[in-house]
């Protein structure tokens, strides 16, 4: 369905309180019918022309899965564009995994990352065309009424034939701490779907320890710079993490959410699974798991801590390149909570 922005009267649609590198997000109503729906209107310097702009839509716009954002209208009148999404009232994943109150239980929180799984899935290998989204991050995880999970914003989403098993396309993309490592070096493999497979894992490890993965204020030597690192080590080194119980204590579906990411997350892309067997992992017996090789660079500095190098934190927490294509679009995510 193509809507004009003239349709849409002012007393019909607020401003959100959030602006993302891509255009301004407003909560509108279509009448009649009373239906709620988030537009994301796109800025006139936008990089993406007319013709790759209807194209994307297409393809998009075909997406109908319960765990996928769906697309019910667009706008595209000379400069003007506009995506109309269905509205999500529960906000996104982030504002529930990083309160300082436990909202959900780890039932809740297994069947929320399933959903995410699936829908990651379904883009991969559910659709005509492959779609990497390439910034799977909570902001970007959506709630329906009922908290069912489901991916949302692509707007640095790529189209690819599914039979092409990599990317040539060598521009960085996605959110610095969730950006897989072959985005920043051809060491660790080709761009691939494994590259939205890390971003999820480091989801997966946020969501059972209540943190973010990374800390870029913290001291480079500091351990608790590096999250994934302290998740390793109170799995393996059974060395005590604050934000995840011990061993002994440790409810199985928080030890399997901690495997399955740590599993994601290994550097080299082909050492990581895909995202159906991340779901197999994950509707599977947590006994059945085995523990994943370390999945951080090890040096002489970094086995006792886990750390990447200096140089690795620079590129991801420092590097202006990488800042500013990681601009947050959060849009949509934050209707909810204005």
């Amino acid at each position: 369905m193509q809507v004009c922005v003239r349709t849409v009267g002012r007393d019909d649609f607020s401003y959100s309180q959030g602006q993302g590198g891509y255009g301004s997000v407003y909560k509108g109503v279509f009448l009649p019918g009373d239906v709620h729906v988030a537009i994301k209107m796109l800025d006139g310097n936008s990089n993406c022309n007319g013709e790759d702009f209807i194209s994307e839509v297409a393809t998009i716009g075909r997406i109908h899965h319960i765990n996928v954002v769906r697309l019910v209208g667009f706008c595209s009148e000379e400069m003007r564009r506009a995506l109309v999404y269905e509205y999500m009232p529960r906000g996104s994943l982030n504002k529930y995994i990083f309160s300082s109150e436990r909202s959900f239980s780890w039932d809740k929180l297994n069947e929320i990352a399933l959903g995410i799984a699936r829908g990651i899935n379904y883009l991969h290998q559910g659709c005509e065309m492959q779609i990497l989204h390439f910034d799977i991050k909570p902001d970007n995880i959506l709630l329906d009424d009922n908290f069912v999970s489901k991916v949302a914003d692509f707007g640095l989403a790529k189209l690819y034939p599914r039979e092409k098993s990599f990317v040539s396309d060598r521009a960085l993309r996605g959110t610095v701490g969730y950006m897989a490592p072959e985005m920043v070096s051809r060491s660790f493999g080709v761009i691939s779907d494994k590259s939205d497979v890390y971003s999820f894992g480091m989801l997966l490890l946020e969501m059972a320890g209540g943190r973010r993965n990374a800390d870029p204020n913290a001291n480079s030597n500091a351990s608790r710079a590096y999250y994934p690192a302290w998740v390793y080590d109170q799995l393996i080194a059974d060395q005590q993490v604050d934000e995840i119980s011990n061993v002994a204590d440790m409810h199985e579906l928080e030890r399997k959410l901690c495997l399955v990411g740590l599993w994601c997350i290994q550097m080299k892309s082909h050492d990581r699974p895909t995202m159906s067997e991340a779901i197999e992992m994950l509707e599977g017996d947590v006994d059945a798991l085995q523990v994943p090789l370390r999945p951080f660079f090890c040096d002489g500095d970094g086995i006792g801590n886990g750390m990447p190098p200096p140089q690795v934190m620079d590129s991801y927490f420092h590097s202006s390149e990488l800042t500013a294509i990681s601009e947050e679009d959060d849009g949509i995510a934050e209707l909810a909570s204005s």
